[in-house]
């Protein structure tokens, strides 16, 4: 016989272990609207409200805003994911 988790693979990380990892890391927050913002995610409560640091605010790809601080309500949150890192 063959295991399940031999057929599917390695378990998959949970969503709260996936956010726990990533906070203190830079990450991209993707609104409904479609706006993009980058920077490092200091906290986030049960209701993905978000709370980031040195976040930057892109609109279609484009830089239009730097903030030092900013709080995002979480019912406009899409999505959150890390940031790719670049390699020397």
């Amino acid at each position: 016989r063959i295991a399940m988790a031999e057929i599917i693979g390695p378990a998959k990380r949970s969503p709260t272990e996936f956010l726990k990892q990533v906070t203190g890391r830079p990450v991209v927050v993707k609104l409904n609207t479609g706006v993009d913002y980058r920077g490092v995610l200091a906290c986030l409560d049960g209701y993905m409200n978000i709370a980031m640091e040195q976040t930057e605010e892109y609109v279609n790809g484009q830089l239009k805003n730097k903030y030092g601080d900013a709080f995002i309500r979480g019912n406009n949150v899409l999505y959150i994911s890390t940031v790719a890192t670049k390699k020397r």
